[in-house]
């Protein structure tokens, strides 16, 4: 048995289509205090909703309208919690597929990175190599392997059994994590339990970002999180990026032979791992020779990142901070 939990705060123009998707299943919707409908629009697509509470101390408001779901779904005693967001649509059989594999292969937790919308130019040149970056951060065979520490989930599609979420200590144990998925896959798999990840095209964000200043605004919003708010992890990041990804193109501008070769056999290289990222959204390997320019763009989003929180603006999302630098005086 399957419960699904959708925290929703404003979600009007995707809720339905959501909740649509999850047809049969039961679902409940945590309406995050919304003024747009949303909660309205998944009764009337047959959802169960869940007025939120206010958001208590300590809580980033998502993990807080997932705990109150929690709660509500615990009276059915469920094996599983299907934990997605007000903007996915999952495809036929991709929720009862992740059931099996959990069960047939003994995971505590299974994910898939759906496939985020790729309509726009600026969601065409900078959306693929978002899935890109975060799987050079946490690839699926590390997250698998229970020898290693990495552990990673995608937070649009989560199935997580209930006796494993109870063993941590329920979504308390991260309540204050802005990287949420990643943070409970990570307390998943400290507590011994087994962790997978995979990439579908059979299910699907319909969220928009419709220009660059909404792309950079969604990555500036958790990329230092990820850096553990360490300056010295965000200069040695961009010295990463510098090194891997803008160097082959500038040795190339020094036109010395020696330097011209190393720098073209480095740009082929980068362009030769990111085509099959291409190729999952259906995009003209014409991309491909982009990368560094991609990269550079996220170099630049990843500071902004670190900015907005030493001023006291990290993390903001639909009228809340949810991360800021605490000065010491």
């Amino acid at each position: 048995m399957l419960t699904v939990i959708i925290p929703a705060r404003d979600e009007a123009r995707y809720i339905g289509r959501a909740v649509e998707s999850l047809a049969g299943m039961d679902v409940i919707v945590v309406d995050d205090n919304s003024s747009d409908g949303t909660a309205e629009i998944a009764r009337q697509h047959g959802a169960t909703v869940v007025n939120g509470q206010p958001l208590p101390p300590g809580w980033t408001g998502k993990l807080w309208a997932v705990s109150q779901g929690v709660e509500v779904a615990a009276a059915a005693h469920p094996d599983y919690l299907l934990l997605t967001d007000a903007d996915i649509v999952h495809g036929p059989g991709v929720v009862s597929a992740l059931v099996a594999k959990a069960e047939q292969e003994g995971f505590d937790l299974v994910s898939l990175m759906v496939l985020l919308r790729t309509e726009s130019f600026a969601e065409k040149a900078l959306i693929p190599a978002f899935v890109f970056f975060f799987l050079l951060l946490y690839p699926p065979s590390w997250i698998e392997n229970p020898r290693r520490r990495t552990a990673g989930a995608a937070g649009g599609c989560m199935v997580i059994r209930r006796e494993a979420l109870e063993r941590i200590g329920g979504i308390e144990a991260i309540r204050g994590e802005l990287i949420d998925d990643c943070a409970l896959a990570r307390a998943v798999k400290r507590s011994g339990g087994r962790v997978w990840l995979g990439l579908t095209r059979d299910s699907r964000s319909i969220r928009e970002y419709g220009g660059f200043g909404e792309i950079w605004r969604m990555i500036s919003r958790t990329a230092f999180t990820q850096l553990k708010y360490s300056a010295w992890l965000l200069c040695a990041t961009i010295a990463g990026l510098a090194v891997a990804f803008l160097a082959p193109p500038l040795l190339m501008l020094t036109f010395r032979p020696l330097a011209v070769i190393i720098g073209a056999f480095g740009w082929l290289c980068l362009s030769i791992a990111y085509v099959p990222m291409l190729r999952l959204y259906r995009r003209s390997y014409l991309w491909a020779p982009a990368l560094p320019l991609i990269a550079l763009f996220y170099a630049g989003a990843t500071i902004d990142s670190a900015i907005r929180y030493w001023i006291g603006r990290g993390g903001e999302w639909k009228g809340r901070t949810q991360a800021a630098k605490t000065w010491v005086k």
